[in-house]
C-alpha cells in the first residue's frame, strides 16, 4: 500500500502549527547567539585569559555559519528539511553546552564554531521549511513572522548576555539555549513534509570543499583585515588570491556537478539573483548601522554602560517587528515591489537622523574622566533614529524571501533560499568592515593639524574612548578637536552607508516576481477572456 506524501496541501494543521513554533524557537536561539557575545565577551575573555582571541568569538561563529548555510540548503532539498534541522539543532546544543564548560579561550572559540555550524543549518532550513508547510499565498505572512523573530533574536542577544553576565554567570549565556532547543526538538520531531527521493542523492563534495575555502578567505579578510593584519599586506593579497582561485574552481566544479551546491541555473533566475544582491546590501546596512549606531549614540554621546546601551536596541527591534509583520500580511495585496523600494529609503532616513546627532563641546569634569555637553535632546532623536532604521529593515526582509520562494522550483527551494541567506550573512561580515573603513579614512582627513601626532591614533573606531580619556588629563582643546573629527567622520559614515543602502531600492525595482494572488487573478482573467471568446465563436456559428 502506497504511503501518501505529506505536503502543505494535506499536512495536519495542528502538526503544522507545532512545527512552526519549533522553527521559531530554533531561529530565535541561532539569532541571539550571534550577537550575545557583544555584552559578555569582554568578561569572558578576561576570565579565560584570552583577549588575543577576542574577535574570534564572533568571527568563528560567523565563518562557520556562512560556510554551512548553502550546504545545508542544498542537502535539505535532497534529504528533506527534518533530518537537516535536527542535525543543526544537535550541533547547536552540543556547542552551547561545551561552550559553557570552557576552561580556556581556544576551547570556547572551537565551541563557538560548532554553534555556528548548527546556526548555519537552522536558519536556512527553517526559512525553506515555510515553503513546505504553507501554500504560496500564505508564505509571505509566515516569512514575516520569521523575519520578526530574526530581528528580535539579533536585538535581544546583547541584552540577554549583559543581564546574565551581571546577575548570574556568563556560562548561562550558552546554557540558556538548552531548554529552548529541547522544546524545539519536541515540537519538530513530528512528520515534516518531505521530498520524494527516487534514487540515492549525489553529494557535491568537491563543490563543498571549494566553497568552504573561498568563504573562509573572504570572511577572514573582512573580519580581520585592518585589525590583525594591515589592509596593504602580504596576508591581504594572499587571501584575495585564495578567494579568486577557489571561486574560479567552484564555478568550474558546479558546471559539471550532478547536484551542485549552488547551481549555475541560479544565474538565470532573475528574482533569485536580484533578491540575493538585495539581501547582500541589507546585511551591509543592518550590521554597519547596528554596530556604529549603537556605539556612537551610547558610548560616545551618552556614556552608558554596555548593558544599559543594549536596551536602546529595543527601539530598533520594535521597528523591525512592526514592518516585518505588516509587510508579510500585506504583500499579497500590494505586491512585493512597494516594500522593496520603500525599505531602503526609510533606512536612509534613519541613517540620516543618526548623522544629525551632535556634541557641542568637550568640558572637563572632576567627577568623570571626560564629559560632554550635548546640544538639544539627542537621546530622543537617537531613539527615533533606531526605530526608523528598524522600520526600514523590516520592510526589506520579508518580501524578498517570499518572492524568491514563490519563483523557485519546489525541488530547489532550499538551495535558492540558502543562496539568498548566504549573501545576507556575507553582507553582515562586510558591513562592519565597510563602515569602519569609511569612518577611519574620513577621521584622518578631519584631524587637520593633529594628524600624525603621537598621542592621536588613526584607528578612531577602536581607540576613541581611551584616547579621549588620556587627552582630557591635560589636553582639553585637542580632545575637543579629536571628538569633533570623530563625530564628523561617523556622520559621513552614516550618510555614505545610507547611499549604499539606496542602491537596494534600484534592485528592488528589478524584482518583478508576482504574488500568488496576482498570478491567480491573471489566470482567472485569462480563463474569462477564453470563455468569452469561445462564447462569441459559438454564437457566430449558431447564426
Amino acid at each position: 500500500m502506497a504511503v501518501e506524501q505529506v505536503t502543505y496541501k494535506n499536512i495536519d494543521p495542528r502538526t503544522r502549527k507545532s512545527i512552526m513554533i519549533g522553527l521559531c524557537l530554533a531561529m530565535l536561539c541561532a539569532c541571539f547567539d550571534g550577537t550575545i557575545i557583544g555584552t559578555c565577551g569582554t568578561k569572558i575573555a578576561n576570565e579565560l585569559n584570552g583577549n588575543g582571541l577576542f574577535t574570534w568569538m564572533v568571527t568563528g561563529y560567523l565563518l562557520c555559519e556562512c560556510i554551512t548555510i548553502p550546504i545545508a540548503g542544498k542537502l535539505s532539498d535532497l534529504y528533506g528539511r527534518k533530518p537537516l534541522f535536527l542535525i543543526g539543532l544537535a550541533l547547536f546544543v552540543g556547542g552551547s553546552i561545551v561552550a559553557g564548560m570552557s576552561t580556556n579561550m581556544e576551547m570556547l572559540v572551537i565551541c563557538r564554531g560548532v554553534q555556528g555550524l548548527g546556526g548555519g543549518i537552522l536558519i536556512p532550513v527553517a526559512t525553506a521549511a515555510i515553503a513546505d508547510l504553507y501554500a504560496p499565498e500564505v508564505r509571505a505572512k509566515m516569512q514575516g513572522m520569521l523575519a520578526a523573530i530574526f530581528g528580535i533574536g539579533s536585538g535581544i542577544g546583547p541584552i540577554i548576555g549583559g543581564f546574565i553576565t551581571e546577575n548570574i554567570d556568563w556560562r548561562w549565556c550558552f546554557y540558556i539555549n538548552v531548554p529552548l532547543a529541547a522544546i524545539s526538538f519536541i515540537l519538530t520531531i513530528k512528520k515534516f513534509p518531505a521530498p520524494v527521493i527516487p534514487n540515492k542523492p549525489v553529494i557535491d563534495y568537491k563543490g563543498i570543499v571549494a566553497l568552504t575555502a573561498l568563504l573562509t578567505a573572504l570572511i577572514v579578510l573582512f573580519e580581520c583585515g585592518g585589525n590583525e593584519f594591515a589592509w596593504m599586506s602580504v596576508t591581504t593579497f594572499a587571501l584575495i588570491a585564495v578567494f579568486a582561485v577557489c571561486a574560479f574552481l567552484f564555478v568550474m566544479i558546479e558546471k559539471r556537478a550532478v547536484e551542485p551546491i549552488l547551481s549555475p541555473k541560479l544565474l538565470k533566475n532573475r528574482t533569485v539573483m536580484a533578491g540575493g544582491m538585495y539581501m547582500l546590501i541589507f546585511g551591509i546596512g543592518m550590521m554597519g548601522a547596528m554596530t556604529f549606531g549603537g556605539y556612537f549614540g551610547t558610548f560616545i554621546l551618552f556614556e552608558l554602560d554596555t548593558l544599559t546601551a543594549s536596551y536602546y536596541t529595543l527601539f530598533l527591534v520594535a521597528g523591525i517587528m512592526l514592518t516585518s509583520m505588516i509587510s508579510g500580511g500585506a504583500c499579497e495585496r500590494t505586491g512585493y515591489r512597494p516594500w522593496l523600494v520603500a525599505g531602503p529609503i526609510i533606512v536612509f532616513i534613519g541613517l540620516y537622523l543618526f548623522s544629525t546627532l551632535q556634541v557641542d563641546s568637550v568640558a572637563f569634569s572632576f567627577t568623570k574622566e571626560y564629559h560632554y555637553e550635548i546640544l538639544g535632546k539627542p537621546l530622543t532623536m537617537f531613539c527615533v533614529a533606531q526605530f526608523v532604521l528598524g522600520v526600514g529593515l523590516g520592510c526589506m526582509m520579508t518580501p524578498v524571501m517570499a518572492a524568491v520562494q514563490n519563483s523557485s522550483d519546489p525541488k530547489e527551494i532550499g538551495m535558492n533560499t540558502s543562496a539568498v541567506n548566504l549573501l545576507r550573512s556575507i553582507g553582515t561580515a562586510l558591513g562592519t568592515a565597510i563602515f569602519t573603513m569609511l569612518i577611519n579614512s574620513q577621521y584622518v582627513n578631519n584631524l587637520g593639524n593633529l594628524a600624525g601626532q603621537p598621542y592621536v591614533t588613526d584607528k578612531a573606531t577602536e581607540f576613541i574612548q581611551p584616547m579621549l580619556a588620556y587627552l582630557m588629563g591635560g589636553f582639553v582643546e585637542p580632545a575637543n578637536q579629536v571628538l569633533q573629527a570623530f563625530i564628523k567622520s561617523v556622520d559621513f559614515g552614516f550618510i555614505a552607508g545610507g547611499c549604499i543602502i539606496l542602491c537596494a531600492a534600484v534592485i528592488g525595482l528589478l524584482i518583478k516576481a508576482k504574488t500568488t494572488t496576482q498570478l491567480l487573478a491573471e489566470a482567472a482573467a485569462g480563463h474569462s477572456d477564453k470563455t468569452e471568446a469561445q462564447t462569441e465563436d459559438s454564437t457566430e456559428e449558431q447564426q
